[in-house]
């Protein structure tokens, strides 16, 4: 099955070009591309979104129309004690106010008068309100307020998680690249390796070279071949860590072939891979980071909640108001002389708990500006850090790229000596073992660089988006 699936990876790569060496490279956009389409945590990262969505429909069924029916009967003994019928439709609005229409209809030998209704029933039209707490703000309007912030902020953590997941599977690409060219460097030099033992050896034989010069080439192979076998370990290692991040639709990994290379002329379009050869002004990026408005969507819930404490101080106050009829569908009968009206006050006499609340609510929104604040600071010089890192990754490529260059004429030359009988193979070695880690060093700063690109494109990549 892995076979299969590589197989697929490999003509979805493929499609459009000849069939010859370019056809297995996997380069960075495309790798992106895959990532960002099929890898599992991706998908469950827009999960966030419908949690957010459903959180704000529950908010909003608190202001959903509602039906209630009571109804209470007893009977004993051939005896109607009561029977009674209480129907209310009410429809709960924004600001504290509630329409209701009722229904009632009583009967019995045992009723209670207080619930004595004409024969065919009473009805009522009227309204509540809360006059104090919970006029401009109550548990129903914050919870709805709060569900809609946590939507935008659920959308934010969203393309908070995709954009870690794209950055760490980037770095994993230019692991794997960074490998692959290492490979190839030992590579070359296990060719040269041979090369040269194959040729002092010939010299031996024919009584040019002394033996110790064959015992110093089979070492110098030796440790060719050693070194290559390490780096195809850690190429390995990185070609499965790679794959980890390539997936199909259907959730089935997909592991890489063989002929499958990271594209090794990234220098020439990784900006234009990774968006990043303009960058906005530094503080635009640190003010629409995701991060900064997820806290600040936290931020706006706080200030919901002190604005509900800040609610909590003043005296409870509702009022209720209700016409009254016998016939139902004429509002002629509404008459003023008829109602049912009624007046609930309560006040808290120290208002301890009321207080202390809004205390904690204000000390959550110092904490949060805190917060806030630091992480600005954090962002704002990790970008100029990024970019300092760039620039100085550059420079040093540029010198390494001279060393580089140096050291292979010093090889070059410490060889034609030899040839020549001036020389020795010590020297040719010693200074090819200089040649291998500059250009391993090079390898690595390389690696550097596209990094601090990758950091700068998760930079700018997490520019929250409404």
């Amino acid at each position: 099955m892995k076979k299969i699936l590589s197989f697929f990876l490999i003509i979805s790569t493929c499609y459009g070009f000849s069939q010859n060496k370019i056809d297995s490279i996997l380069t960075l956009s495309e790798y992106i591309g895959y990532v960002k389409k099929f890898h599992p945590i991706v998908k469950q990262a827009e999960l966030k979104t419908s949690e957010g969505e459903i959180k704000l429909m529950k908010a909003r069924g608190a202001f959903d129309p509602k039906l209630e029916v009571d109804y209470d009967k007893k009977k004993f003994k051939n005896t109607n004690y009561f029977d009674k019928l209480n129907t209310t439709f009410k429809i709960p609005t924004w600001y504290g106010i509630e329409f209701k229409g009722n229904y009632e209809k009583n009967s019995g030998s045992f009723l209670n008068p207080e619930f004595t209704v004409p024969e065919d029933g009473l009805y009522s039209a009227g309204v509540s309100a809360s006059l104090a707490k919970g006029l401009l703000t109550n548990e129903r309007m914050a919870t709805l307020k709060k569900a809609k912030i946590y939507r935008s902020q659920a959308r934010a953590d969203q393309q908070m998680l995709v954009n870690e997941i794209l950055y760490k599977s980037i770095l994993t690409y230019l692991d794997w690249l960074k490998e692959y060219e290492k490979r190839n460097t030992y590579i070359n030099f296990l060719n040269n390796a041979k090369v040269r033992f194959y040729n002092v050896k010939r010299s031996f034989e024919e009584g040019d070279k002394p033996a110790v010069d064959t015992l110093e080439a089979s070492i110098n192979l030796k440790n060719r071949v050693l070194d290559l076998e390490k780096a195809k370990l850690k190429y390995i290692k990185s070609k499965l860590k790679l794959a980890n991040f390539l997936w199909l639709d259907n959730n089935l990994p997909l592991e890489l072939e063989e002929e499958i290379v990271p594209d090794t002329n990234m220098l020439e379009n990784i900006d234009a891979t990774l968006d990043t050869s303009t960058l906005n002004n530094n503080q635009t990026i640190v003010n629409n980071h995701v991060k900064i408005r997820s806290l600040e969507y936290k931020k706006a819930n706080l200030i919901i909640d002190k604005r509900l404490r800040l609610n909590n101080l003043l005296p409870k106050v509702d009022v209720e108001y209700n016409f009254l009829t016998s016939k139902f569908g004429d509002l002629s009968n509404l008459d003023t002389d008829n109602y049912k009206a009624g007046l609930n006050v309560s006040i808290p006499l120290f208002l301890r708990k009321e207080r202390s609340d809004l205390k904690l609510a204000r000390l959550k929104l110092q904490d949060i500006d805190f917060v806030i604040s630091s992480n600005k600071a954090n962002l704002s010089n990790k970008i100029d850090a990024i970019q300092n890192e760039i620039s100085s990754y550059l420079e040093q490529n540029k010198v390494l790229n001279d060393l580089v260059r140096d050291y292979q004429v010093l090889v070059k030359a410490e060889e034609r000596m030899f040839l020549l009988g001036e020389g020795s193979l010590f020297r040719i070695n010693y200074r090819e073992v200089k040649l291998i880690e500059t250009q391993l060093k090079a390898i690595d700063n390389f690696n550097k660089y596209f990094g601090a690109k990758a950091s700068l494109y998760q930079m700018v990549n997490n520019q929250f988006v409404n």
